[in-house]
């Protein structure tokens, strides 16, 4: 991931999160990527289904969650979001296959990851 700090014309600056990745569509490649945006009115019903998001992939924004996951999660998933929607709601999934470019302004959020270490 490439972090830089750009100025705009009136001198401020902006933290700019520019990250790449190549997912090709191959037989032996069980990733997908998968951008999750909802809209969900309810707040009981919002806070659930962003837990079970969480289970899945990392919050970007307050209703955004993108994921890296096995096809089988993805079709799990798919499966799980109907139960979330009233006529008021909307939920986007967005499978991204290929090369992609994230590019993102503002606050920049800090993924933490756990060591493994085996013995």
């Amino acid at each position: 991931m490439l972090r830089y700090i750009n100025r705009s014309k009136s001198g401020d600056e902006m933290e700019q999160e520019n990250y790449f990745f190549d997912i090709e569509e191959k037989p032996d490649n069980d990733k997908v990527f998968v951008l999750i945006i909802y809209d969900i009115v309810e707040n009981k019903k919002r806070v659930k289904l962003s837990k079970i998001l969480a289970g899945y992939g990392f919050r970007i924004q307050k209703s955004a969650f993108e994921a890296m996951i096995t096809k089988k999660k993805y079709q799990e998933l798919l499966k799980r979001l109907p139960a979330f929607v009233s006529s008021e709601d909307s939920i986007k999934v967005y499978k991204i296959i290929g090369k992609g470019q994230v590019v993102s302004f503002g606050k920049t959020m800090e993924i933490e990851s756990e060591d493994l270490i085996i013995i």
